[in-house]
């Protein structure tokens, strides 16, 4: 049976890997780590003292995954595995454009890094278009994920109509997970999510 422990910077994702693992992996144990205050710390930049702390806390864990955007550069020079490599990889595989859609301006800059890494390993020229829906996120924040999910997706809808020649849609933060069901527009185009990408890839990597 695999261990594996996550690093969260919101409560609402340990329902959502939860219900995951009860599907892909009935027998893993998952150890859920929550820490909000990581995320509020790192929205002026990621301070030697807040690394330090991270690096620490993501040490103790034999096998890590941190589901956090924001400090997910952090958490992968610690040794965790970052929650959107997986789908960066998948969205760079699809040769581009690739809208990377962002609800949280501090993820943007991580987000664009890892994605425009996953293309020069593919070896492809790096193509990627932006879609800042940052006026969505006190949607999550108070807790209204339904329309959280609608608006996403009804914005990406518009996208996809505006810009007919998109390989894929990335949606930067686990956090906007549930709007890629809610995509019923260019049935061709993938709409790219994280969390179960990431959790296949953690236990592969724990050996489940």
């Amino acid at each position: 049976m695999a261990d594996l422990t996550l690093f969260h910077t919101a409560e609402v994702h340990r329902a959502t890997f939860d219900a995951l693992a009860a599907r892909i992996a009935p027998g893993v144990r998952l150890t859920h780590v929550v820490r909000p205050d990581w995320l509020a710390r790192a929205q002026n930049g990621i301070d030697a003292d807040l690394a330090a702390e991270i690096t620490a806390a993501l040490a103790e864990a034999p096998v890590a995954l941190c589901t956090c955007t924001t400090i997910g550069s952090v958490a992968e020079r610690a040794g965790a595995l970052r929650i959107d490599a997986p789908m960066m990889q998948a969205a760079a595989r699809s040769g581009g454009p690739v809208l990377l859609v962002c609800c949280l301006e501090s993820t943007r800059a991580p987000s664009t890094a890892l994605l425009e890494a996953a293309f020069a390993a593919e070896g492809t020229p790096v193509r990627i278009a932006h879609l800042d829906l940052s006026d969505l996120w006190p949607l999550f924040t108070e807790g209204d994920g339904d329309t959280f999910a609608d608006e996403i997706a009804g914005q990406v809808e518009s996208a996809l109509a505006a810009q007919p020649d998109l390989s894929a849609v990335v949606l930067a933060q686990a956090s906007m997970a549930g709007a890629q069901a809610r995509v019923r527009v260019r049935s061709d185009v993938p709409v790219l999510a994280s969390p179960e990408l990431a959790l296949r890839a953690a236990l592969k990597r724990a050996g489940a």
